[in-house]
């Protein structure tokens, strides 16, 4: 669940200065996700600025589901020599994003790496005869 920042304590003033392009803001929403089908797998691309490996959590869950978490803590200081804080940023952003997978994904074979802050995971596809079981009678007793 993204988590919002507040700051009621301060001024409206102060709000309507600090709350621009100019100032980076907490993560306020879910990061994007594009899924990308070929004939052979699936890609599942998570937008990650500034993540690393260690911020992701990526599982099976019971349910067969894939299950994408990210969690972030950071703390911007800047000392100041003269003067006193108007803001001082902590930041702490966390998600989850739970996706069923399709019967087809071979769930023994997903591979996950981050790269210029995107989070790629692959699912690759069962061919057509792994797919196919073999039906099988129940012998009654």
């Amino acid at each position: 669940m993204p988590v919002r920042r507040t700051q009621n304590w301060l001024p409206s003033i102060f709000n309507d200065f600090f709350d621009n392009e100019w100032m980076v803001k907490a993560n306020a929403t879910a990061p994007a996700i594009n899924v990308i089908e070929s004939e052979k797998e699936y890609k599942v691309e998570v937008a990650a600025p500034g993540m690393t490996k260690e911020d992701f959590n990526i599982r099976i869950d019971e349910d067969n589901n894939l299950v994408i978490s990210m969690e972030k803590k950071t703390e911007n200081k800047e000392e100041k020599k003269d003067g006193r804080y108007l803001r001082r940023e902590f930041s702490y952003s966390k998600f989850q994003q739970t996706m069923i997978l399709p019967d087809n994904v071979d769930k023994e074979k997903i591979s996950a790496q981050v790269e210029n802050g995107v989070l790629a995971i692959e699912l690759p596809k069962l061919s057509e005869e792994e797919i196919k079981k073999p039906e099988r009678t129940i012998e009654i007793k």
